[in-house]
């Protein structure tokens, strides 16, 4: 069994291609591989080149693979509908051009879910039309990147989406086949969602196709539900901590894999802001160190 480890643009705070606050895509490339990782993320689509040439040339330069990338955009939105399918064809096409695996399908924070991350019992919900419009505007993206593109779609979690919670995670995955979706499952999300990251695991680790390994605070976590903080406040106040560091049980989420056979990559994710992280090269580092320290090789 093989289980690789890569890293995320995101870990150095790139969340938006046009954030004027982004490191350059250069050297994201450069300290993912000087931290000791093989493998990247592309990053919201337009961060990297999409010029397959140049990519090729600066992944190879740093001994990099190509893992995945991350539609990221307003799932939950019927007026960006549009905005949705430019992320996802033009993502699709660029995983296709560097042989990368995993498509990722995250519904974007939304002004009614933000003030709510964390806190289940008073999010807002869709109605059953609003629901269905959304579990089929899912199931389109995902269609289209297995069969048109080959990829293998994974449905994320996010705090401060409609995608966030895991009752609305396993309604989505009763009602979308798993031939055309399968989970990449984040372990900070489910746990600043309210939920068990290794319970959840253990009842549908067939469905996993793709891991993000994400760590939560458990003293800001508990702050900021006490507190009903929003999701971007939560960020600001370090609720994304590094590995090893928060209240997800990686030795259990290690073994839960093995025991599974699970292969294939495993993806860092510690998601900063880039003008308040310090030390993103040394929290990468800290990352890989600590999963060698548990087993991951």
């Amino acid at each position: 069994m093989t289980i690789k480890i890569g890293n995320a643009p995101c870990s150095w705070g790139v969340e938006f291609a046009g954030d004027p606050r982004n490191p350059s895509w250069r050297s994201v490339l450069s300290d993912c591989a000087a931290a000791g990782y093989t493998g990247i993320e592309l990053g919201p689509v337009g961060f990297m080149p999409e010029d397959p040439e140049v990519l090729a040339e600066a992944l190879n330069e740093n001994g990099l693979e190509l893992i995945g990338g991350v539609v990221f955009r307003a799932f939950h939105d019927p007026d960006a509908w549009d905005d949705v399918m430019d992320g996802a064809v033009r993502t699709c096409k660029a995983l296709k051009a560097h042989g990368a695996e995993h498509l990722v399908l995250i519904d974007s924070i939304s002004p009614q879910r933000a003030p709510t991350a964390g806190r289940s019992e008073e999010a807002v919900q869709m109605d059953r039309a609003e629901w269905t419009a959304y579990r089929d505007r899912i199931a389109t993206v995902a269609k289209m990147g297995a069969e048109d593109y080959g990829l293998t779609v994974g449905i994320h979690a996010h705090a401060g989406g409609f995608m966030d919670f895991e009752p609305e995670l396993e309604r989505l995955l009763n009602e979308v086949d798993e031939s055309i979706l399968k989970i990449c499952f984040d372990t900070g999300h489910h746990s600043y969602a309210g939920f068990d990251p290794v319970a959840f695991m253990k009842r549908h680790i067939d469905r996993i196709s793709y891991m993000h390994f994400k760590d939560i605070d458990p003293k800001v976590k508990a702050d900021v539900i006490a507190n009903r903080t929003g999701f971007y406040d939560a960020c600001g106040q370090g609720i994304f901590c590094n590995l090893g560091d928060g209240d997800v049980d990686f030795p259990a989420v290690r073994q839960v894999l093995l025991d599974a056979g699970f292969e294939g990559w495993c993806t860092v994710e510690q998601d900063c802001d880039p003008t308040l992280d310090p030390d993103p090269l040394g929290d990468a580092r800290l990352n890989r160190e600590y999963l060698e320290s548990i087993g991951f090789n």
